[in-house]
Protein backbone atom coordinates (compact mmCIF):
# COMPACT_ATOMS: atom_id res chain seq x y z
CA UNK A 1 0.00 0.00 0.00
CA UNK A 2 1.08 3.74 -0.86
CA UNK A 3 2.50 5.75 2.38
CA UNK A 4 0.20 7.60 4.33
CA UNK A 5 0.03 11.43 2.60
CA UNK A 6 0.97 13.67 5.55
CA UNK A 7 -1.72 15.97 5.92
CA UNK A 8 -1.51 19.50 7.79
CA UNK A 9 -1.28 20.59 11.83
CA UNK A 10 -5.14 20.70 12.82
CA UNK A 11 -5.57 24.43 13.72
CA UNK A 12 -6.93 25.57 16.89
CA UNK A 13 -8.71 28.31 15.21
CA UNK A 14 -12.49 28.64 15.46
CA UNK A 15 -13.05 29.11 11.64
CA UNK A 16 -11.19 26.01 11.18
CA UNK A 17 -13.49 24.04 13.49
CA UNK A 18 -16.58 25.48 11.92
CA UNK A 19 -15.72 24.67 8.36
CA UNK A 20 -14.99 20.85 9.77
CA UNK A 21 -18.57 21.06 11.95
CA UNK A 22 -20.19 22.61 8.93
CA UNK A 23 -18.44 19.55 6.73
CA UNK A 24 -19.59 16.82 8.46
CA UNK A 25 -22.98 18.28 8.43
CA UNK A 26 -23.52 18.52 4.77
CA UNK A 27 -21.72 15.07 4.56
CA UNK A 28 -24.69 13.57 6.78
CA UNK A 29 -27.63 15.08 4.88
CA UNK A 30 -25.68 14.21 1.53
CA UNK A 31 -25.74 10.58 2.88
CA UNK A 32 -29.55 10.63 4.34
CA UNK A 33 -30.40 7.96 2.34
CA UNK A 34 -27.39 5.48 1.97
CA UNK A 35 -27.99 3.10 4.13
CA UNK A 36 -31.42 3.56 4.71
CA UNK A 37 -32.20 0.08 4.75
CA UNK A 38 -29.73 -1.18 6.62
CA UNK A 39 -30.77 -2.43 10.11
CA UNK A 40 -30.03 0.45 13.37
CA UNK A 41 -26.18 0.43 13.72
CA UNK A 42 -24.46 -1.97 16.92
CA UNK A 43 -21.78 -2.80 18.40
CA UNK A 44 -19.84 -5.10 16.89
CA UNK A 45 -16.85 -7.78 18.43
CA UNK A 46 -14.30 -10.17 17.24
CA UNK A 47 -15.66 -12.37 20.41
CA UNK A 48 -12.57 -12.03 22.19
CA UNK A 49 -13.30 -14.00 25.39
CA UNK A 50 -12.49 -11.35 27.82
CA UNK A 51 -13.79 -8.44 26.00
CA UNK A 52 -16.08 -9.43 23.55
CA UNK A 53 -17.13 -6.00 22.31
CA UNK A 54 -13.48 -4.88 21.27
CA UNK A 55 -11.88 -5.51 17.54
CA UNK A 56 -14.24 -5.16 14.48
CA UNK A 57 -14.58 -8.00 11.77
CA UNK A 58 -14.08 -7.46 8.19
CA UNK A 59 -11.04 -5.24 7.64
CA UNK A 60 -7.18 -5.61 8.47
CA UNK A 61 -5.66 -2.37 9.66
CA UNK A 62 -2.19 -1.88 8.19
CA UNK A 63 -1.53 1.75 9.38
CA UNK A 64 -2.62 4.50 11.88
CA UNK A 65 -1.48 8.15 11.74
CA UNK A 66 -2.81 9.97 14.71
CA UNK A 67 -2.68 13.60 15.22
CA UNK A 68 -3.20 15.49 18.46
CA UNK A 69 -3.03 19.04 19.18
CA UNK A 70 -2.33 19.90 22.44
CA UNK A 71 -3.60 23.18 24.15
CA UNK A 72 -0.94 23.40 27.32
CA UNK A 73 -4.09 22.63 29.55
CA UNK A 74 -4.41 18.74 30.26
CA UNK A 75 -7.86 19.04 31.28
CA UNK A 76 -9.25 20.25 28.47
CA UNK A 77 -9.90 17.72 25.14
CA UNK A 78 -7.52 17.86 22.40
CA UNK A 79 -8.41 18.57 18.74
CA UNK A 80 -7.57 15.14 16.57
CA UNK A 81 -7.42 13.57 13.71
CA UNK A 82 -7.23 9.75 13.14
CA UNK A 83 -6.37 8.48 9.64
CA UNK A 84 -6.65 4.63 9.12
CA UNK A 85 -5.62 2.56 6.41
CA UNK A 86 -6.72 -0.62 6.54
CA UNK A 87 -7.57 -4.04 3.91
CA UNK A 88 -11.23 -5.18 3.41
CA UNK A 89 -11.29 -8.32 4.47
CA UNK A 90 -15.21 -9.32 4.19
CA UNK A 91 -16.99 -10.68 1.33
CA UNK A 92 -18.81 -7.19 0.96
CA UNK A 93 -19.72 -4.51 3.72
CA UNK A 94 -22.34 -2.17 3.56
CA UNK A 95 -20.98 -0.11 6.67
CA UNK A 96 -18.44 -1.17 9.20
CA UNK A 97 -17.23 -0.19 13.15
CA UNK A 98 -14.22 1.01 15.03
CA UNK A 99 -13.75 0.96 18.11
CA UNK A 100 -14.28 4.80 20.08
CA UNK A 101 -15.80 5.22 23.30
CA UNK A 102 -15.18 8.96 24.24
CA UNK A 103 -14.42 12.51 22.31
CA UNK A 104 -16.85 13.94 19.87
CA UNK A 105 -16.86 12.88 16.09
CA UNK A 106 -16.69 15.79 14.19
CA UNK A 107 -16.68 14.41 10.30
CA UNK A 108 -15.88 10.95 8.57
CA UNK A 109 -14.67 10.43 5.15
CA UNK A 110 -13.99 6.97 3.70
CA UNK A 111 -12.26 6.92 0.81
CA UNK A 112 -12.82 10.42 -0.04
CA UNK A 113 -16.20 10.83 0.45
CA UNK A 114 -18.35 12.08 3.89
CA UNK A 115 -19.56 9.05 5.10
CA UNK A 116 -22.52 8.45 7.24
CA UNK A 117 -21.38 7.64 11.34
CA UNK A 118 -23.64 7.01 14.11
CA UNK A 119 -22.72 5.99 17.79
CA UNK A 120 -23.61 2.20 19.16
CA UNK A 121 -21.99 1.63 22.67
CA UNK A 122 -18.34 1.78 22.60
CA UNK A 123 -18.08 1.87 18.51
CA UNK A 124 -18.26 4.06 15.89
CA UNK A 125 -20.85 2.60 13.23
CA UNK A 126 -19.45 4.21 9.81
CA UNK A 127 -21.73 3.66 6.82
CA UNK A 128 -19.64 4.78 3.26
CA UNK A 129 -21.48 5.79 -0.28
CA UNK A 130 -20.76 2.71 -2.01
CA UNK A 131 -20.53 -1.23 -0.20
CA UNK A 132 -16.99 -2.30 0.26
CA UNK A 133 -15.50 -5.30 -1.45
CA UNK A 134 -12.68 -8.13 -0.33
CA UNK A 135 -8.94 -7.02 -1.01
CA UNK A 136 -10.15 -3.38 -1.67
CA UNK A 137 -8.46 -0.93 0.62
CA UNK A 138 -10.10 1.57 2.98
CA UNK A 139 -8.98 4.74 4.02
CA UNK A 140 -10.57 6.34 6.66
CA UNK A 141 -10.38 10.07 8.35
CA UNK A 142 -12.41 10.64 11.74
CA UNK A 143 -11.84 14.61 12.77
CA UNK A 144 -12.82 13.87 16.61
CA UNK A 145 -11.42 15.23 19.98
CA UNK A 146 -9.77 13.16 22.74
CA UNK A 147 -10.58 14.43 25.98
CA UNK A 148 -8.01 13.26 28.95
CA UNK A 149 -10.44 13.19 31.34
CA UNK A 150 -12.32 10.67 30.27
CA UNK A 151 -12.84 8.10 33.34
CA UNK A 152 -10.79 4.77 32.59
CA UNK A 153 -9.75 6.12 29.44
CA UNK A 154 -6.05 5.97 28.03
CA UNK A 155 -4.68 9.30 28.65
CA UNK A 156 -2.93 9.93 32.03
CA UNK A 157 -2.60 13.35 33.42
CA UNK A 158 0.77 14.04 34.58
CA UNK A 159 2.26 17.17 36.69
CA UNK A 160 3.27 18.89 33.88
CA UNK A 161 1.43 17.25 30.85
CA UNK A 162 0.05 13.87 29.78
CA UNK A 163 1.37 10.73 28.71
CA UNK A 164 -0.87 7.20 27.67
CA UNK A 165 -1.62 4.25 29.51
CA UNK A 166 -3.82 2.57 26.89
CA UNK A 167 -3.61 -1.26 28.55
CA UNK A 168 -5.81 -3.25 28.19
CA UNK A 169 -8.70 -1.49 26.42
CA UNK A 170 -8.85 1.91 26.44
CA UNK A 171 -6.89 3.64 23.37
CA UNK A 172 -10.73 3.41 22.02
CA UNK A 173 -11.06 6.03 24.66
CA UNK A 174 -8.49 8.13 22.86
CA UNK A 175 -8.54 7.75 19.26
CA UNK A 176 -10.91 5.64 16.87
CA UNK A 177 -9.54 2.06 16.41
CA UNK A 178 -9.44 -1.34 16.05
CA UNK A 179 -8.31 -2.10 19.79
CA UNK A 180 -7.48 -5.64 20.17
CA UNK A 181 -3.60 -6.39 19.69
CA UNK A 182 -4.68 -9.46 17.40
CA UNK A 183 -4.97 -6.30 14.55
CA UNK A 184 -1.40 -4.81 14.94
CA UNK A 185 -0.65 -1.85 12.31
CA UNK A 186 2.22 0.65 11.72
CA UNK A 187 2.00 4.17 13.20
CA UNK A 188 2.90 7.60 12.43
CA UNK A 189 2.11 10.27 15.06
CA UNK A 190 1.93 13.98 14.64
CA UNK A 191 1.21 16.27 18.31
CA UNK A 192 1.07 19.80 17.71
CA UNK A 193 1.91 21.53 21.48
CA UNK A 194 3.09 25.06 22.81
CA UNK A 195 6.48 25.71 22.39
CA UNK A 196 8.91 24.95 25.39
CA UNK A 197 6.79 21.47 25.98
CA UNK A 198 8.55 18.41 24.84
CA UNK A 199 6.81 15.88 22.60
CA UNK A 200 8.06 12.10 22.53
CA UNK A 201 6.07 9.44 20.95
CA UNK A 202 6.96 5.91 20.49
CA UNK A 203 9.37 4.76 17.42
CA UNK A 204 11.59 7.42 16.07
CA UNK A 205 11.74 11.18 15.11
CA UNK A 206 10.28 11.81 11.71
CA UNK A 207 10.36 16.06 11.85
CA UNK A 208 9.57 19.01 13.86
CA UNK A 209 8.30 22.06 12.60
CA UNK A 210 7.06 25.18 13.70
CA UNK A 211 3.94 26.68 13.93
CA UNK A 212 3.19 29.91 14.87
CA UNK A 213 3.83 29.74 19.20
CA UNK A 214 3.22 26.00 19.00
CA UNK A 215 5.73 23.47 17.51
CA UNK A 216 4.72 19.64 15.72
CA UNK A 217 6.56 16.80 16.29
CA UNK A 218 6.02 13.74 14.35
CA UNK A 219 7.31 10.09 15.02
CA UNK A 220 7.11 7.08 13.45
CA UNK A 221 7.11 3.33 14.26
CA UNK A 222 8.94 0.80 12.07
CA UNK A 223 7.39 -2.22 13.50
CA UNK A 224 4.23 -2.94 13.82
CA UNK A 225 2.00 -2.52 16.85
CA UNK A 226 -0.83 -3.05 19.27
CA UNK A 227 -3.13 -0.58 20.08
CA UNK A 228 -2.79 -0.82 23.54
CA UNK A 229 1.25 -0.07 23.19
CA UNK A 230 0.63 3.24 21.82
CA UNK A 231 2.78 5.76 23.51
CA UNK A 232 2.87 9.81 23.52
CA UNK A 233 4.67 12.15 25.87
CA UNK A 234 3.66 15.89 26.78
CA UNK A 235 6.04 17.80 29.03
CA UNK A 236 8.46 20.07 30.47
CA UNK A 237 10.95 16.89 29.96
CA UNK A 238 14.55 16.67 29.33
CA UNK A 239 15.30 13.92 26.39
CA UNK A 240 18.39 11.86 27.89
CA UNK A 241 20.11 9.51 24.88
CA UNK A 242 22.89 7.59 24.62
CA UNK A 243 23.60 4.30 22.53
CA UNK A 244 23.06 0.76 23.62
CA UNK A 245 23.92 -2.91 22.50
CA UNK A 246 24.47 -2.60 18.44
CA UNK A 247 24.22 0.57 18.15
CA UNK A 248 20.98 1.20 19.16
CA UNK A 249 19.45 4.51 20.16
CA UNK A 250 18.49 5.06 23.65
CA UNK A 251 16.22 8.02 24.86
CA UNK A 252 15.09 8.69 28.30
CA UNK A 253 11.89 10.85 28.89
CA UNK A 254 12.52 12.04 32.34
CA UNK A 255 11.12 15.81 34.03
CA UNK A 256 13.85 18.42 33.64
CA UNK A 257 14.04 18.94 37.41
CA UNK A 258 14.77 14.67 38.51
CA UNK A 259 17.29 13.94 35.46
CA UNK A 260 19.84 14.04 38.06
CA UNK A 261 18.32 11.93 40.23
CA UNK A 262 16.99 9.59 37.56
CA UNK A 263 20.06 8.98 35.27
CA UNK A 264 21.94 6.75 37.35
CA UNK A 265 19.28 4.13 37.21
CA UNK A 266 18.76 5.19 33.23
CA UNK A 267 22.29 4.56 32.64
CA UNK A 268 21.74 0.39 33.58
CA UNK A 269 19.16 0.52 30.35
CA UNK A 270 21.87 -0.71 27.95
CA UNK A 271 22.98 -3.68 30.32
CA UNK A 272 19.49 -4.87 30.93
CA UNK A 273 19.09 -4.70 26.99
CA UNK A 274 22.67 -6.70 26.65
CA UNK A 275 21.28 -8.95 29.27
CA UNK A 276 18.10 -9.42 27.60
CA UNK A 277 19.33 -10.35 24.59
CA UNK A 278 21.72 -12.97 25.66
CA UNK A 279 18.11 -14.86 26.95
CA UNK A 280 15.38 -13.94 24.55
CA UNK A 281 17.73 -12.37 20.96
CA UNK A 282 18.41 -9.63 19.29
CA UNK A 283 16.18 -6.85 20.54
CA UNK A 284 13.13 -6.68 18.31
CA UNK A 285 12.61 -2.91 17.90
CA UNK A 286 14.26 0.52 16.42
CA UNK A 287 14.62 2.13 19.44
CA UNK A 288 14.25 2.32 23.30
CA UNK A 289 13.53 4.21 26.68
CA UNK A 290 12.10 4.77 29.74
CA UNK A 291 9.59 6.93 30.53
CA UNK A 292 9.49 8.85 33.67
CA UNK A 293 6.26 10.07 34.49
CA UNK A 294 5.60 12.32 37.00
CA UNK A 295 2.01 10.88 37.72
CA UNK A 296 0.63 8.30 40.40
CA UNK A 297 -0.61 5.37 38.31
CA UNK A 298 0.42 2.45 40.70
CA UNK A 299 1.67 0.19 37.70
CA UNK A 300 4.74 0.58 35.41
CA UNK A 301 3.52 -0.35 31.17
CA UNK A 302 5.44 -2.03 28.38
CA UNK A 303 4.19 0.66 26.24
CA UNK A 304 6.50 0.04 22.53
CA UNK A 305 10.03 1.21 22.39
CA UNK A 306 9.02 3.43 25.21
CA UNK A 307 8.64 1.96 28.77
CA UNK A 308 5.90 4.03 31.35
CA UNK A 309 7.48 4.72 34.41
CA UNK A 310 6.52 6.64 37.76
CA UNK A 311 9.38 8.69 37.99
CA UNK A 312 9.34 8.11 42.31
CA UNK A 313 9.79 4.59 41.69
CA UNK A 314 13.17 4.65 40.70
CA UNK A 315 14.47 7.30 42.76
CA UNK A 316 12.74 6.27 46.03
CA UNK A 317 15.25 4.72 48.29
CA UNK A 318 12.62 2.70 49.93
CA UNK A 319 12.92 0.21 47.69
CA UNK A 320 16.37 -1.67 47.16
CA UNK A 321 18.19 -1.69 43.82
CA UNK A 322 17.74 -4.84 42.74
CA UNK A 323 14.15 -4.57 43.25
CA UNK A 324 13.97 -1.33 41.28
CA UNK A 325 16.45 -2.61 37.95
CA UNK A 326 14.10 -5.85 38.02
CA UNK A 327 10.87 -3.38 36.97
CA UNK A 328 12.89 -2.10 34.49
CA UNK A 329 14.33 -5.40 33.43
CA UNK A 330 10.19 -6.62 33.15
CA UNK A 331 8.87 -3.99 31.21
CA UNK A 332 12.14 -4.80 28.80
CA UNK A 333 11.37 -8.67 28.56
CA UNK A 334 7.63 -7.39 27.42
CA UNK A 335 9.21 -5.62 24.02
CA UNK A 336 10.07 -9.32 22.63
CA UNK A 337 7.43 -11.03 24.92
CA UNK A 338 4.00 -8.94 24.44
CA UNK A 339 4.84 -6.33 22.34
CA UNK A 340 6.87 -7.76 19.18
CA UNK A 341 5.21 -10.96 20.08
CA UNK A 342 1.63 -10.37 20.93
CA UNK A 343 -1.19 -12.23 22.17
CA UNK A 344 -3.84 -13.32 19.77
CA UNK A 345 -6.69 -13.25 22.15
CA UNK A 346 -6.32 -11.79 25.76
CA UNK A 347 -6.70 -15.19 27.63
CA UNK A 348 -3.21 -15.54 25.87
CA UNK A 349 -2.15 -12.93 28.45
CA UNK A 350 -0.19 -14.98 30.66
CA UNK A 351 2.83 -15.22 27.58
CA UNK A 352 3.33 -11.78 28.00
CA UNK A 353 3.22 -11.38 32.01
CA UNK A 354 4.44 -14.86 32.63
CA UNK A 355 7.37 -14.04 30.60
CA UNK A 356 8.28 -10.90 31.74
CA UNK A 357 7.90 -11.65 35.46
CA UNK A 358 10.26 -14.56 34.71
CA UNK A 359 12.80 -12.81 33.30
CA UNK A 360 12.23 -10.14 36.29
CA UNK A 361 12.82 -12.77 38.56
CA UNK A 362 15.80 -14.22 37.21
CA UNK A 363 17.59 -10.68 36.91
CA UNK A 364 16.38 -10.02 40.78
CA UNK A 365 18.38 -13.09 41.59
CA UNK A 366 21.26 -12.25 40.05
CA UNK A 367 21.50 -8.67 41.89
CA UNK A 368 20.82 -9.44 45.19
CA UNK A 369 17.18 -10.56 45.66
CA UNK A 370 15.19 -13.72 46.34
CA UNK A 371 16.36 -16.52 43.82
CA UNK A 372 13.95 -17.77 41.34
CA UNK A 373 13.03 -20.93 43.24
CA UNK A 374 12.44 -18.96 46.16
CA UNK A 375 9.68 -17.03 44.15
CA UNK A 376 8.52 -19.55 42.19
CA UNK A 377 7.79 -21.72 45.72
CA UNK A 378 6.67 -18.99 46.91
CA UNK A 379 4.18 -18.48 44.06
CA UNK A 380 3.68 -22.10 43.79
CA UNK A 381 2.04 -22.26 47.15
CA UNK A 382 -0.98 -20.11 46.48
CA UNK A 383 -1.27 -20.95 42.63
CA UNK A 384 -5.01 -22.77 43.30
CA UNK A 385 -6.21 -20.15 45.13
CA UNK A 386 -5.43 -17.55 42.24
CA UNK A 387 -6.39 -19.91 40.06
CA UNK A 388 -9.93 -20.33 42.27
CA UNK A 389 -10.43 -16.53 42.23
CA UNK A 390 -9.20 -15.64 38.46
CA UNK A 391 -9.05 -18.56 36.52
CA UNK A 392 -6.15 -20.90 35.56
CA UNK A 393 -3.14 -19.07 33.74
CA UNK A 394 -4.92 -19.75 29.48
CA UNK A 395 -8.52 -19.70 31.05
CA UNK A 396 -8.96 -16.78 32.71
CA UNK A 397 -12.71 -16.18 33.90
CA UNK A 398 -14.74 -13.58 31.95
CA UNK A 399 -16.44 -10.47 33.25
CA UNK A 400 -18.34 -10.32 36.60
CA UNK A 401 -21.69 -9.10 37.11
CA UNK A 402 -20.02 -5.65 37.89
CA UNK A 403 -18.34 -5.81 34.09
CA UNK A 404 -15.27 -5.78 35.51
CA UNK A 405 -12.38 -7.89 34.39
CA UNK A 406 -9.78 -9.42 36.84
CA UNK A 407 -6.93 -9.72 33.55
CA UNK A 408 -4.02 -8.30 35.44
CA UNK A 409 -3.95 -10.36 38.33
CA UNK A 410 -1.19 -12.52 40.45
CA UNK A 411 -2.41 -15.76 38.21
CA UNK A 412 -0.87 -14.52 35.03
CA UNK A 413 2.21 -12.84 36.80
CA UNK A 414 3.53 -14.91 39.43
CA UNK A 415 0.93 -17.67 38.80
CA UNK A 416 2.13 -17.97 34.52
CA UNK A 417 6.21 -17.94 35.80
CA UNK A 418 5.33 -20.70 37.74
CA UNK A 419 4.43 -22.51 34.95
CA UNK A 420 7.85 -21.25 32.85
CA UNK A 421 9.40 -22.38 36.49
CA UNK A 422 7.75 -26.15 35.71
CA UNK A 423 8.66 -26.46 32.44
CA UNK A 424 12.05 -25.65 32.75
CA UNK A 425 12.42 -28.24 35.14
CA UNK A 426 10.65 -30.73 32.98
CA UNK A 427 12.24 -30.42 29.80
CA UNK A 428 15.74 -28.77 31.07
CA UNK A 429 17.47 -25.48 31.03
CA UNK A 430 19.03 -25.98 27.86
CA UNK A 431 15.87 -27.22 26.00
CA UNK A 432 13.93 -23.94 27.56
CA UNK A 433 16.60 -21.72 26.44
CA UNK A 434 16.39 -22.83 22.99
CA UNK A 435 12.47 -22.40 23.58
CA UNK A 436 12.80 -18.64 24.29
CA UNK A 437 14.52 -17.85 21.50
CA UNK A 438 13.05 -20.15 18.69
CA UNK A 439 9.28 -18.26 20.43
CA UNK A 440 10.35 -14.70 19.99
CA UNK A 441 12.17 -15.64 16.37
CA UNK A 442 9.33 -17.23 15.12
CA UNK A 443 6.52 -14.82 16.05
CA UNK A 444 8.50 -11.54 15.87
CA UNK A 445 6.44 -8.69 15.12
CA UNK A 446 2.88 -10.99 14.73
CA UNK A 447 0.61 -12.56 17.13
CA UNK A 448 0.83 -15.55 18.95
CA UNK A 449 -1.32 -18.07 21.30
CA UNK A 450 -1.26 -20.38 24.04
CA UNK A 451 -1.67 -23.18 21.26
CA UNK A 452 1.56 -21.93 18.98
CA UNK A 453 3.48 -21.81 22.45
CA UNK A 454 2.56 -25.53 23.48
CA UNK A 455 3.11 -26.34 19.72
CA UNK A 456 6.72 -25.12 19.93
CA UNK A 457 7.49 -26.70 22.87
CA UNK A 458 7.19 -30.10 21.54
CA UNK A 459 8.98 -29.08 18.15
CA UNK A 460 11.96 -27.72 20.55
CA UNK A 461 12.48 -31.08 23.07
CA UNK A 462 11.43 -33.61 20.20
CA UNK A 463 8.45 -34.56 22.54
CA UNK A 464 4.79 -33.74 22.62
CA UNK A 465 4.16 -31.51 25.74
CA UNK A 466 0.53 -30.69 25.21
CA UNK A 467 -0.39 -33.27 28.26
CA UNK A 468 2.19 -31.62 30.48
CA UNK A 469 1.30 -28.19 29.42
CA UNK A 470 -2.42 -28.37 29.48
CA UNK A 471 -2.62 -29.19 33.40
CA UNK A 472 -0.54 -26.17 33.98
CA UNK A 473 -2.17 -23.98 31.75
CA UNK A 474 -5.86 -24.82 32.32
CA UNK A 475 -5.73 -27.11 35.33
CA UNK A 476 -8.29 -25.89 38.23
CA UNK A 477 -5.60 -27.22 40.36
CA UNK A 478 -2.08 -26.57 40.45
CA UNK A 479 -0.34 -29.68 39.33
CA UNK A 480 2.90 -31.25 41.54
CA UNK A 481 6.19 -29.23 40.51
CA UNK A 482 8.49 -31.76 39.04
CA UNK A 483 11.78 -32.54 40.96
CA UNK A 484 10.00 -30.80 43.89
CA UNK A 485 7.51 -32.91 45.49
CA UNK A 486 7.78 -31.48 48.96
CA UNK A 487 6.23 -28.24 47.67
CA UNK A 488 2.76 -27.98 48.83
CA UNK A 489 -0.06 -25.81 48.47
CA UNK A 490 -1.12 -23.56 51.34
CA UNK A 491 -4.31 -24.12 52.86
CA UNK A 492 -6.84 -21.79 52.82
CA UNK A 493 -4.70 -19.10 51.35
CA UNK A 494 -5.80 -15.89 50.67
CA UNK A 495 -5.85 -14.49 46.91
CA UNK A 496 -3.43 -11.16 46.96
CA UNK A 497 -4.50 -7.98 45.11
CA UNK A 498 -4.32 -7.42 41.63
CA UNK A 499 -0.72 -6.47 40.87
CA UNK A 500 -1.72 -3.51 39.28
CA UNK A 501 -3.67 -1.84 42.60
CA UNK A 502 -0.74 -2.05 44.98
CA UNK A 503 3.21 -1.92 45.15
CA UNK A 504 4.18 -3.76 48.28
CA UNK A 505 7.63 -3.38 49.82
CA UNK A 506 10.29 -6.35 48.24
CA UNK A 507 11.17 -7.38 51.90
CA UNK A 508 10.59 -10.42 54.27
CA UNK A 509 9.35 -12.82 52.01
CA UNK A 510 9.64 -13.19 47.86
CA UNK A 511 5.69 -13.26 47.78
CA UNK A 512 5.98 -9.92 49.02
CA UNK A 513 7.71 -9.06 46.13
CA UNK A 514 4.74 -8.66 43.73
CA UNK A 515 5.00 -7.22 40.28
CA UNK A 516 3.66 -3.57 39.80
CA UNK A 517 4.50 -3.96 36.14
CA UNK A 518 1.57 -4.36 33.06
Amino acid sequence: MAALSAHTSLSRSRTARRRCTVAGTVGAATLALVGAALPAPRAAGIGDHLFPHLGNPGYDVRTYDLSFDYSGDNKKPLTARTVIDAQVTAETMDRFNVDFAAGDVRSVQVNGAPARHARAGEDLVITPRAPLRRGGWLHVVVDHTSDPTTKNGGWVRTKDGLAMANQADAAHRVFPSNDHPADKAVFTFRVRAPRGLTVVAGGLPAGRSRAGGDTVWTYRMAHPMATELAQVSIGRSAVIRSTGPHGLPLRHVVPVKKRKALLPWLERTSGQIAWMERHAGPYPFETYGVLAAQARTGFELETQTLSLFESDILADPAYPAWYKESLMVHELAHQWFGDSVSPRRWTDLWLNEGHATWYEWAYAAERGGFTVEERARAAYEQSDAWRKRYGPPAALLPAKSDGKVDLFSPIVYNGSAVVLFALREHIGEDAFARLERAWTQRYRDGNAETADFIALASRVTGQDQSAFLKKWLYGKTTPPMPGHPDWKQKKHAKPQRKAAESRPAPAGHPAGAATSGH
